[in-house]
């Protein structure tokens, strides 16, 4: 069943970023986000990527409800740059327990929510630390 996973993990990332450009979007990056985003790892599949920007949502604001956790969007830059659809801020996504991400700091002073075209969830990073 792991295997499953990890295969499916893999596959999406893979059809996800297929389709990804390079429009420049890492040009005015600091080089240390850009290295952070790209070695991050999904918690539950350390071998699969959490996706890159082209899937990354600020994601601000979480809370716990019914033993369950919620980001919600916070995320009002523009989307075409990074090549990623739209997803209002104000939505509130679901992150399963086992894609909470707790063992890297994050340089980007946001939480974010990496998120499928289809709504999956990869990864969510906690904000603070560097």
């Amino acid at each position: 069943m792991r295997s499953i996973i990890l295969g499916l993990s893999i596959l999406s990332c893979l059809i996800v970023n297929g389709n990804a450009r390079d429009l420049g979007q890492w040009e005015a990056v600091d080089p240390d986000v850009r290295q952070w985003y790209q070695a991050l790892m999904q918690p539950d599949v350390p071998t699969a990527s959490c996706c890159g920007e082209a899937d990354a949502y600020w994601a601000d604001e979480v809370h716990v409800r019914d033993g369950k956790t919620y980001a919600t969007i916070t995320d009002d830059r523009p989307d075409g740059p990074r090549g990623r659809p739209h997803v209002p801020p104000g939505t509130e996504v679901e992150v399963p327990n086992n894609k909470l991400k707790w063992d890297k700091s994050n340089p980007t002073g946001h939480g974010i929510v990496f998120l499928s075209r289809g709504g999956y969830v990869f990864c969510y990073v906690q904000p603070g630390g560097v």
